[in-house]
This record gives structure tokens, C-alpha cells and sequence, in this order.
């Protein structure tokens, strides 16, 4: 296995990654954008009005997002398993 391999396998990895945890801080950012806006909007400044629909989105996109995110990871888990006969050459 050449560098270009290692390459290939660990840019596979790192686009699965961000990939897969998108979803969760994407719905996270909305939340909190959502709450920060309201906050301002009435000038309640209580922290767990922020902390608990952060929570509530991130627990909702992955009930959403679940068998798509495992999908994902196992495809990268077999590719990489798949690429270990080529380690010893």
C-alpha cells in the first residue's frame, strides 16, 4: 500500500465524518440561531431555554438521520476493512 492509498482511505474517512455529524449541527445551530433570536426578541436570558432545544434538536435529527448516519459508517467500515489485504503488500 502506497501513500496514495493512505491517502485515499483517510480523505474517505474525513468526508464520512463531516458527513455524518452534519446533520446533528446543522439542527443544533438552527435551534440555538432560533432560541438566541427569541431571546433576544423578549430579553429572557434564561440558559437552559437555550440548552434544552439544542438538546431536543440534536435527539430529533438522529431519530431522523439514524439509519442514514449508520448506513454511512458501516459503508466506511467495510471499505476500510476491505483495504487490509493491501497493507502487507
Amino acid at each position: 500500500m502506497n501513500l496514495d492509498d493512505f491517502i485515499r482511505v483517510a480523505s474517505f474517512g474525513v468526508e464520512t465524518a463531516m458527513m455524518v455529524s452534519a446533520p446533528v449541527l446543522v439542527f443544533g445551530l438552527l435551534a440555538g440561531v432560533g432560541i438566541s433570536i427569541l431571546q433576544a426578541a423578549t430579553q429572557i436570558n434564561d440558559a437552559a431555554l437555550a440548552f434544552i432545544p439544542k438538546i431536543l434538536a440534536a435527539v430529533l435529527s438522529l431519530i431522523v438521520f439514524g439509519p442514514w448516519m449508520i448506513g454511512q459508517m458501516v459503508s466506511f467500515a467495510t471499505f476500510s476493512l476491505n483495504q487490509i489485504p493491501f497493507v502487507t503488500n
